[in-house]
């Protein structure tokens, strides 16, 4: 096969948009390292974070957020294990424990559970209206989710832990332990890299992406003089604006974020993977923004959103 799959993740193996087939190989990793089947909390969680998105948690409606979909989640929290892993591989398991890499996933499936509308909110109609408080609203779920599956202690951790996928608290300013710090910079890395390396990355920033920073307002700002200023006119723009923003990326993952993203190369043998298909997904969007034609935006992203 010369190209991946849309619904597969950067390897064209795991369908993310399965979370059966994501929990089975983030299990399998887990039992590589520690030798042990700790998969009792990683298949709950896995089995919560679907019926939350899905929409049969009684509270919550189903995800109506196109970008911020099931797949993207599942996509990090893949890519967030295998960092993880890279880590364990590159020191020791008393780095990165079980303890720890569980904490990780239920972080990963959980950052962006703060797009999802409770049921008795009747201000918001669109889920992605929340995203200049998501992470806030991720993180008061997170603390109260490791309450319900029975790790209280790591609760107030894990709702400090989700802002490094976020920009409302800067990183240097997240107070955590140096163990949470890890899982923080690794989080963060994850979240950015897994939705750039998707085969559909540009297609989902035009079609998905620029609605929902219309409805959060982010496609506009207001100056220090009152006026509103255009951030993103079009979808077109977030194409054209790819590689500025590739560099931006570029930086936080190796200053902000420590360059902890570099351990999925031990996971990989060596291979930087997602950084890889980052880089052709740069490589396009430059291409387009040369020649001013997002009719070169041809690929199928799947649908995910319950109807």
């Amino acid at each position: 096969m010369t190209y991946r799959r849309s619904d597969f993740d950067v390897t064209d193996r795991i369908n993310t948009t399965d979370a059966r087939q994501v929990c089975v190989e983030v299990c399998r990793i887990y039992q590589d390292l520690y030798q042990r089947d700790g998969s009792a909390v990683l298949k709950q969680a896995f089995r919560d974070f679907e019926r939350l998105y899905r929409g049969d948690e009684p509270d919550y409606h189903a995800c109506d957020t196109g970008y911020h979909d099931i797949q993207h989640v599942l996509d990090v929290t893949l890519a967030m294990a295998r960092m993880m892993d890279g880590v364990a591989r590159a020191t020791n398991a008393t780095v990165m424990n079980g303890r720890l890499f569980v904490f990780g996933i239920v972080n990963a499936l959980f950052h962006d559970a703060g797009y999802i509308r409770h049921r008795k909110d009747t201000r918001h109609r669109r889920g992605a209206e929340y995203t200049r408080i998501h992470v806030s609203r991720s993180a008061s779920m997170l603390a109260d989710y490791f309450q319900r599956i029975g790790m209280p202690e790591l609760g107030p951790a894990a709702a400090r832990v989700v802002h490094f996928t976020g920009y409302e608290i800067p990183v240097a300013d997240i107070r955590v332990d140096p163990e949470f710090r890890l899982i923080g910079n690794l989080l963060g890395s994850a979240d950015l890299l897994a939705q750039m390396a998707d085969r559909c990355y540009l297609e989902k920033c035009h079609d998905r992406l620029y609605p929902e920073f219309v409805d959060g307002g982010l496609a506009e700002q207001r100056a220090a003089d009152g006026r509103l200023e255009v951030v993103y006119g079009s979808g077109a723009e977030l194409i054209y604006k790819t590689a500025d923003f590739a560099r931006a990326v570029e930086k936080r993952l190796n200053r902000d974020l420590g360059g902890e993203h570099r351990h999925v190369e031990r996971h990989f043998g060596g291979q930087h993977v997602y950084w890889e298909e980052l880089q052709k997904n740069v490589r396009h969007a430059e291409a387009i923004a040369r020649q001013r034609d997002t009719g070169l935006l041809r690929r199928r992203p799947p649908v995910t959103l319950k109807k």
